[in-house]
């Protein structure tokens, strides 16, 4: 994982509480396809499964995952949009 600086603070949120895979994960890829390159989105997730499943989504598709924080039940993601 990447370490997040000041120029990661980011561009769109994704709120995905509530919906289960593989819905996180499309609507994840979903809103890094809407950034320009090098934009970071901030996911919010609270499926058990989201953390290995978006995880293993950035690491496939190139896209640098920054940073998994946790807020009691909420994972909050930072996913950087991979320049082309």
């Amino acid at each position: 994982m990447s370490r997040p600086t000041t120029s990661d603070a980011p561009k769109a949120k994704l709120d995905t509480r509530g919906l289960f895979c593989p819905e996180p994960v499309f609507r994840t890829k979903s809103q890094v396809d809407k950034v320009n390159n090098g934009d970071v989105v901030e996911i919010w997730a609270d499926d058990p499964g989201a953390e290995e499943d978006i995880s293993r989504w950035a690491k496939r598709t190139g896209n640098p995952l920054l940073s998994i924080r946790k807020e009691g039940k909420d994972l909050i993601f930072l996913i950087k949009k991979k320049a082309n």
